[in-house]
């Protein structure tokens, strides 16, 4: 009788933990501050479980680098209300994202406006990314 509560037990612990090892954290990223930026976007990949919008920016220099911007996975994107036509390669954005605690080039997007002159794709509309 008592292997039969241990195995339970067991497996109710099993089922319990699998949720919180799914959970993906925002530790690599200084959460404090807000960095925004504006570039030309590279590619948008809207894969779970973090979609994620490549960007080129250009630094005081006018050097160029591609920074990868993490974002919510689709369905959180579609429950903040983005489309997927909304951003696309070649458009313009302007971003305010928490930056990569090591210095490379990537941020934690907070919030994305598209700046490509299409109203109908939500031009200058600020929406949250994350």
């Amino acid at each position: 009788m008592q292997l039969r509560y241990f195995s339970l037990a067991a497996i109710f612990s099993i089922f319990v933990a699998l949720p919180s090892s799914a959970h993906h954290s925002h530790g690599a990223y200084d959460t404090t501050v807000w960095t925004p930026f504006q570039g030309t976007v590279k590619r948008v990949t809207l894969i779970n479980p973090h979609s994620w919008i490549y960007v080129e920016i250009k630094d005081d220099k006018g050097q160029s680098a591609v920074w990868a911007m993490e974002a919510t996975g689709p369905a959180g994107l579609q429950g903040n209300g983005i489309k997927r036509e909304d951003v696309k390669p070649g458009d313009t954005i302007k971003v305010r994202c928490h930056l990569l605690k090591d210095g490379s080039n990537g941020c934690l997007l907070g919030f994305v406006t598209p700046v490509h002159g299409d109203a109908a794709r939500g031009h200058g509309v600020e929406k949250e990314w994350d």
